[in-house]
Order: C-alpha cells, then sequence, then structure tokens
C-alpha cells in the first residue's frame, strides 16, 4: 500500500461521507425542525416589538 492508495481510500471516504451528510440533511424526517429553525431570526423580532410596546407604555 503506498500514498495513492491511501489517498484514494480518504477521498472515497469523504465523498460517501458528504452523501451521507446531503441524504441527512435533505431527507423529509429532517424538514420541521430546519423550518423552525429558519424563523428563529423573525421570533425574536416579535419579542422586540412587544419589549419596546412595554417600554412606550410604561413611559
Amino acid at each position: 500500500m503506498d500514498i495513492n492508495d491511501l489517498r484514494g481510500l480518504s477521498t472515497a471516504f469523504l465523498m460517501a461521507t458528504f452523501f451521507g451528510l446531503c441524504v441527512w440533511a435533505y431527507s423529509s424526517k429532517r424538514k420541521k425542525a430546519f423550518d423552525e429553525a429558519a424563523n428563529l431570526p423573525f421570533a425574536d423580532e416579535t419579542l422586540n416589538q412587544e419589549t419596546l410596546q412595554e417600554e412606550v407604555r410604561n413611559g
């Protein structure tokens, strides 16, 4: 086994890992969790508006 065999095996391992990660990321089981994570910045915006309204009411 020389360095070229090691390079080939590492390339195959990394390629399999990449495809596995793609399958995991685009699976339908993960869609709900990713949708919730995508909306987190907007949830903070709503909380910020509520806090500002309370400050205006309290003077």
